[in-house]
């Protein structure tokens, strides 16, 4: 065991995990991030809290670990290199990991020019394989990347994400390849809703072995209507919701459409548990916190295991 985390503790027992995600809100009030909090207890084996996704300012991941833990959940932070220079995320890594915090998701961050500061100066310094890398040596070897001891190394379950769905497709699996070598132990996907695409990128993923180096957490969005579909198809880059899917949830009455996208989420993660080197699931219930329980309770993944 590398970190002390129950999501490692969970995915090395073989049991199929859980995570989901709280957003930070645009502001300081606390709780916001506990309301959201209570909501993900009990029901998943850890919790992403969001670094200012979309590139819009709000309330900073580290803080929101610490406001989802105090609930009892175990925190997942996110960490994007938009933001921060090396020196700023070596120390915050620092932070987090004294702090308590055991999981960590790296992530390049969306440009800055798709959230409401687009003239701020992005930085970029590393990009996130480089991260990867960086924090694996701080863990593994105790010492920062210019080669000085670290007085206590940083403990991390080091995630990634990727998104089988961005063009171009040839770079997708290969770009896997590159995290897992940076040191990855679980990704995160883009979520899921061609699963023919997902089921291609898989099978071509198992040809290089890739499944059995890391732990695939599969993601999953359930759709609370039509518009909603149709506004992430046109709107939301990585997304690709085929049209079967949104006919099928504009084929119900208005009144009944959020009710169809659980149901057609509960379907999707039954059908996830079934594929080969999937390890888990990733569930972005996003805003709609309150729906957790029936989603991962519909489909058969409570209790949560318990491991010492």
């Amino acid at each position: 065991m590398k970190s002390g985390s129950n999501l490692e503790r969970v995915l090395s027992a073989g049991h199929f995990s859980v995570t989901a995600e709280c957003g930070p809100p645009r502001g300081a009030d606390p709780d916001v991030v506990r309301e959201k909090a209570a909501y993900v207890k009990d029901n998943v084996d850890a919790c992403n809290v969001t670094d200012n996704q979309t590139s819009v300012v709000r309330m900073s991941s580290l803080a929101g670990c610490m406001l989802v833990r105090e609930t009892g959940v175990e925190p997942l932070i996110q960490m994007v290199v938009r933001d921060r220079n090396r020196i700023a995320l070596q120390s915050d890594l620092l932070g987090a990991s004294a702090l308590g915090v055991r999981n960590l998701l790296c992530l390049s961050g969306d440009h800055q020019k798709f959230g409401d500061d687009p003239q701020a100066k992005n930085v970029f310094d590393i990009d996130s394989m480089q991260l990867i890398h960086m924090v694996k040596t701080m863990r593994d070897e105790g010492v920062f990347p210019s080669g000085e001891k670290l007085e206590g190394a940083p403990k991390f379950y080091i995630g990634c994400a990727v998104n089988p769905f961005a063009d171009p497709y040839d770079i997708r699996v290969p770009r896997l390849k590159l995290k897992i070598d940076a040191g990855a132990d679980f990704v995160q996907t883009q979520c899921i809703y061609n699963m023919e695409t997902f089921i291609k990128y898989m099978e071509d993923a198992k040809k290089e072995g890739l499944h059995e180096k890391i732990k695939i957490l599969a993601g999953v969005t359930p759709l609370k209507s039509a518009g909603m579909a149709k506004f992430m198809n046109r709107m939301v880059a990585g997304i690709d919701i085929p049209e079967a899917v949104i006919k099928r949830i504009a084929d119900e009455p208005k009144e009944k459409q959020a009710e169809k996208g659980i149901e057609m989420c509960i379907e999707q993660i039954h059908e996830l548990k079934e594929m080969e080197g999937i390890a888990g699931v990733h569930v972005m219930a996003i805003e709609w916190e309150e729906k957790l329980n029936e989603i991962i309770g519909g489909a058969g993944l409570l209790p949560r295991p318990v491991i010492e």
